[in-house]
């Protein structure tokens, strides 16, 4: 008896120690467009971002970073996953929101920054080429 409770201990403790995995799904994303494009005006200065729709999971966001960067997330919170709710961009487009459970996410990075969230959300590879952005996994 003592042997059964103490492997169902263990089984018990490996399961609550495992680590938590981003099950956004892998769905092929190849965005791309001319930076004059309307859609992406707000990209013209660094804090801003854009949501677009028809990509990815729930759509995709492009944010430009305050050194120049652009980076690009799925929006599909990872809190419940499955549920494939967006994350809305917050004014001022610092963090990005999950409406649903609360979440929050930094757009310089994708994590998390306010609970439930525990994942960063999914990134993408952002190419600048001319005056061409291309978003892609």
């Amino acid at each position: 008896m003592n042997r059964l409770i103490g492997l169902f201990l263990m089984v018990l403790l490996s399961a609550s120690c495992a680590k938590e995995e981003n099950l956004i799904p892998d769905l092929p994303v190849n965005f791309s467009a001319p930076l004059t494009d309307p859609r992406l005006s707000r990209l013209s200065t660094a804090g801003g971002a854009v949501s677009l729709t028809g990509y990815g999971v729930a759509g995709i966001i492009i944010y430009r970073r305050a050194d120049n960067a652009y980076v690009a997330y799925d929006r599909c919170s990872t809190v419940n996953p499955e549920k494939k709710n967006a994350v809305i961009v917050d004014d001022p487009s610092l963090t990005a929101t999950d409406q649903v459970s609360g979440a929050k996410y930094s757009l310089y990075d994708g994590s998390p920054v306010k609970a439930p969230a525990k994942t960063s959300l999914k990134k993408y590879t952002v190419i600048i080429t001319s005056s061409t952005i291309q978003v892609s996994n």
